[in-house]
C-alpha cells in the first residue's frame, strides 16, 4: 500500500530518483574541488599566504563592505520614495529604478573605464566647461580604483536591495505610522525608528543577493584594477595553470559564501514569518516645491548612473562603428549565435530540471510539516556559488569524464569540453534554483483539490502533471525560462573557463576587447547583451505591479 502525504499518493521511485540525482549533480563540482584543494598539497600555500592571499582577501572584504554599504542606502532610500511618497515622475521612476539589472557589472565597468577615460568623453566635456586645456590641469580620480569599483558595482546592484525594501515598505501596516506620528514623531523619525527597523530582514535579504553578485564578479573587478579572490582564482588557473592552487582559493572563498547564504536565509525566514500586510494601504506623503525636486533629482540619479550614461556611451560607440561600416562584424555575428544556442540549451535543460524537481518536492512533502524537501533546497546551492568556483569544481570531473570517453570510444581530444557540454552543465547548475524557485512559488499557489480529485479518478503522477498542473504553471515556466536565457547570455565567469577553444560568446567577446583596450570594438556586442536584459526588467517590473 503506497504512503499517503497530505491527503495524496506518494510520487513514484523515478521521481524521486531523478530529483536526487539533479540534485546530487549541483553537489558534484563542490566535492570535486574539496577533492582538489586536498590532493593539491600545501608546497604552495606559504606563497599564497604571504604574498596572494592577503591582499586579495583585504580587497575583497573592503569591496564587500562598500557595494553592500551603499547599496542598502541607494535602494533603501529609493524604495521609501516611491512606497511612501509622491512626487513628479514617480510613475516612470517606480519601474525606471529596475532598468540597470538590465546592464551587467562587467558592462557598467566597461563602459566606464572608457567614458571616465582622462582623454574620455566627461573628463574632456568637463574640462571645456570649465575652461582647461589638457587632463594636466584638470582630470578626475582614476575610475580605476577602489572607490571607483565601489561606485560603479553599486550602481547597477542596487536594485536588488530596491525591490525587497519596496515591497516591504509598501506592505507595512499603516496604523504603525499613524500612532508613531500621533506620539509626535516626524517623517523622518517615524521613518527611523518604526518603518526601517522592521524592514531589516528585507534588507538583509536584499544586500545578500548584491553580495553574492559581487563575489561572483570577475570583469568589473579586473577592469577596474581590484584584485578579489575570484580575480586571484582565475588568474591562478589561467595564468599560472594551477589547479590545486585555484581549487584551495576557491574553498576558502566559500567559506565567505557560506556566510552570504546564511545572512539571506535568515533575513527571508524572519521576513517571511513577520511580514503583515496592511489591510489599509498607507498614504504617500505628497512632496511639493523644493522637496519634490529634490526627491525627483535623488530618485533619478541611480538611473542616470546606473543605466543612462552606460548604456548611452555603449550606443554612441556601436553607431560610430556603423557608420565606419564596421557594425556586424563577423565576430559579433558568431558571438550572438553561441550565446544564444547556449542560452536556449540551457534554458531547456533548466526549465525541465526545475519542474521535476520542484514536482518531486510538492509530491512529497508532508502537509503538516510545509517545508521544501532536501532537494529543492540542494538543488537552488547553485546559484550561491561563484561561476568561477563552479568552473574549478567541474573542471576535474569533467577532464576525467573526457578521458573515458576518449579511451572506450576513440575519440581523439576532449569531447564534452569540445561540444560545450560542460559549459551547459555548469550553467545549467548554477541557474537551476531559478526555475525550481519560480515552478515552486506557482505549484504553492494551485489549490490542492484540483490534485486531490485528478488523483482519486486514476490519474499517475505524471498524468495529474500533464493534464492539471502544467497548463496552470505556464506563465510560471515562461517567467522562469526568460530569466534564465538572460542571465546564461549574460554570463562570463563560467564562460571564460570552461567554453570549447576557439568559441567566443557575447561576453567574453567583450572581454577580449577590454583587454586589449579596443572599448569601441567590443561596443555593439555590449549594447546586444543589455537589450537582452530589457524584457527581463520589464516583465519584473510587471508582475511586481500585479
Amino acid at each position: 500500500m503506497k504512503r499517503r502525504l497530505g491527503g495524496l499518493r506518494a510520487v513514484g521511485p523515478f521521481w524521486t530518483a531523478t530529483a536526487a540525482a539533479i540534485a546530487l549533480a549541483v553537489l558534484t563540482p563542490l566535492a570535486a574541488l574539496a577533492w582538489t584543494a586536498l590532493g593539491a598539497g600545501i608546497a604552495h600555500w606559504s606563497h599564497l599566504m604571504a604574498h596572494v592571499l592577503p591582499r586579495a582577501a583585504a580587497q575583497t572584504v573592503m569591496l564587500l563592505a562598500g557595494v553592500g554599504l551603499l547599496t542598502a542606502v541607494i535602494g533603501t532610500g529609493c524604495a521609501w520614495l516611491v512606497a511612501r511618497t509622491d512626487f513628479p515622475g514617480r510613475g516612470v521612476l517606480h519601474w525606471a529604478l529596475l532598468l540597470p539589472l538590465t546592464v551587467p557589472t562587467y558592462i557598467a565597468a566597461y563602459s566606464y573605464v572608457d567614458l571616465l577615460h582622462p582623454i574620455g568623453p566627461l573628463q574632456g566635456a568637463l574640462r571645456a566647461l570649465l575652461g582647461f586645456e589638457s587632463p594636466r590641469q584638470f582630470r578626475l580620480p582614476d575610475a580605476r580604483s577602489m572607490g571607483g569599483a565601489v561606485l560603479v558595482l553599486s550602481a547597477v546592484l542596487y536594485p536588488y536591495v530596491y525591490l525587497s525594501m519596496r515591497a516591504m515598505f509598501s506592505t507595512q501596516p499603516a496604523r504603525l505610522m499613524d500612532a508613531a506620528r500621533l506620539l509626535g514623531e516626524g517623517p523622518w523619525g517615524a521613518f527611523r525608528r518604526v518603518a526601517l527597523p522592521m524592514a531589516r530582514p528585507a534588507l538583509a535579504v536584499g544586500v545578500g543577493l548584491v553580495l553574492l553578485e559581487v563575489l561572483n564578479d570577475v570583469g568589473a573587478s579586473e577592469f577596474l584594477g581590484v584584485t578579489t579572490l575570484t580575480t586571484t582564482i582565475y588568474t591562478t588557473w589561467v595564468t599560472r595553470s594551477d589547479l590545486g592552487a585555484a581549487a584551495q582559493i576557491a574553498c576558502a572563498m566559500l567559506a565567505i559564501v557560506a556566510g552570504l547564504v546564511w545572512l539571506e536565509r535568515q533575513g527571508r525566514r524572519r521576513q517571511l514569518g513577520g511580514a503583515v500586510r496592511s489591510m489599509r494601504p498607507a498614504p504617500r506623503l505628497r512632496l511639493r516645491g523644493a522637496r519634490a525636486m529634490l526627491a525627483t533629482t535623488a530618485a533619478a540619479l541611480p538611473v542616470l548612473i546606473g543605466f543612462v550614461l552606460p548604456a548611452g556611451h555603449l550606443a554612441v560607440l556601436a553607431w560610430k562603428r556603423a557608420a565606419e561600416g564596421h557594425g556586424w562584424s563577423a565576430e559579433v555575428l558568431a558571438g550572438a549565435r553561441h550565446s544564444a544556442t547556449l542560452a536556449l540549451s540551457v534554458t531547456a535543460v533548466a526549465v525541465v530540471a526545475g519542474l521535476i524537481v520542484a514536482w518531486a518536492s510538492r509530491a512529497s512533502g508532508s502537509s503538516r510539516r510545509p517545508q521544501r524537501s532536501a532537494w529543492l533546497r540542494v538543488s537552488a546551492l547553485g546559484y550561491a556559488i561563484p561561476g568561477t568556483v563552479l568552473a574549478i569544481g567541474l573542471m576535474p570531473p569533467a577532464l576525467m569524464l573526457d578521458g573515458w570517453i576518449a579511451d572506450g570510444l576513440g575519440v581523439p581530444g576532449l569531447p564534452m569540453m569540445s561540444l560545450g557540454l560542460v559549459l551547459m552543465g555548469a550553467c545549467v547548475m548554477r541557474f537551476l534554483a531559478l526555475p525550481v524557485g519560480g515552478i515552486e512559488a506557482g505549484l504553492s499557489r494551485l489549490p490542492a483539490p484540483l490534485e486531490q480529485v485528478a488523483r482519486s479518478l486514476g490519474e499517475t503522477p505524471l498524468g495529474t502533471l500533464r493534464r492539471v498542473h502544467l497548463p496552470l504553471l505556464r506563465p510560471a515556466m515562461t517567467t522562469a525560462a526568460l530569466l534564465v536565457f538572460i542571465d546564461v547570455m549574460k554570463e562570463l565567469p563560467a564562460s571564460l573557463l570552461l567554453r570549447p577553444a576557439n568559441v567566443e560568446t557575447l561576453p567574453t567577446l567583450l572581454y577580449a576587447e577590454a583587454a586589449r583596450g579596443s572599448y569601441e570594438h567590443g561596443a555593439l556586442a555590449a549594447l546586444l547583451i543589455v537589450a537582452v536584459g530589457l524584457p527581463a526588467v520589464l516583465l519584473l517590473s510587471w508582475e511586481k505591479k500585479r
